[in-house]
């Protein structure tokens, strides 16, 4: 039997790189390891035997590269040390599922949208908020934010790999996708008129935080159906955008203590 994924679950597979991220992941039995990819130029040492031996006791297939192949399935050949390791998101889904779900109208669901985000730290913390408030899918970009690498795993304290991620290559068209499948799309903008807080969606409603520099890009805020702002007191003019993540993912809990009916 072939160990490759299938086209229909391709989108599930999470390739990550590097000898310590690489071990970690193979050492946690939660985590369902489908592959290792290791460059037949690697020297053998402490680090690379670990790996090895993990992976073996796991019963991990070992797939061996050229140090130029393994860089192609890493993605990123200055970083990953000769070494990648596939991985089964049982929670992430493809883009044509997301827009699948928001064409549905009982389906109200909050998804939040990575718009320029570029500190691995911002992104994986980001994850972690949305995951501990119930977001119903994170939409990630494959171009414009950070990398799903081992920098925004590690802030993600592993998160990462039970979260409802849907990669998408740029963000503008997927949100034209989700608005003509049915979905509002919120950009979280400091100087808009309406509370993050006062908005109650009818519809399944796509959030977008903005980067760390520039907040939402200008293209995405002339598609965005709504802006929205997070009140704040005593002059302060914005916060860390992994902290508005937070107040974005939390505000349904919010709007149910106040007692505020949804529309």
């Amino acid at each position: 039997m072939s160990d490759h994924p299938s086209l229909e679950n391709r989108h599930q597979i999470l390739t990550i790189y590097g000898r310590n991220a690489v071990f970690e992941a193979l050492s946690d039995p939660t985590i369902a390891c489908l592959r290792l990819h290791w460059a037949t130029s690697n020297q053998e040492s402490s680090a690379t035997k670990r790996i090895l031996e993990t992976s073996k006791a796991r019963g991990i297939p070992v797939r061996e590269h050229t140090r130029k192949t393994l860089s192609r399935i890493s993605r990123n050949g200055k970083q990953d040390q000769g070494v990648a390791l596939d991985i089964t998101c049982d929670k992430f889904s493809s883009f044509e599922q997301l827009t699948c779900w928001i064409s549905d109208p009982k389906l109200r669901l909050r998804v939040l949208a990575l718009d320029s985000i570029t500190n691995p730290q911002n992104v994986g913390m980001i994850i972690r908020s949305a995951v501990a408030g119930g977001v119903d899918a994170i939409l990630y970009p494959r171009k414009g934010v950070a990398t799903l690498g081992p920098l925004v795993i590690k802030a993600s304290a592993g998160i990462v790999f039970k979260a409802p991620i849907i990669a998408c290559d740029t963000l503008p068209p997927a949100l034209q996708q989700l608005q003509a499948a049915g979905a509002s799309v919120a950009s979280l903008e400091g100087n808009s008129v309406t509370s993050l807080f006062d908005y109650r969606p009818a519809t399944s409603v796509v959030y977008v935080l903005g980067g760390e520099t520039s907040g939402v890009s200008s293209v995405v805020s002339s598609l965005a159906n709504v802006k929205l702002h997070i009140p704040m007191g005593s002059g302060v003019e914005s916060l860390n955008v992994a902290v508005a993540a937070s107040l974005v993912a939390y505000s349904d809990y919010v709007r149910r203590s106040a007692d505020i009916p949804d529309a």
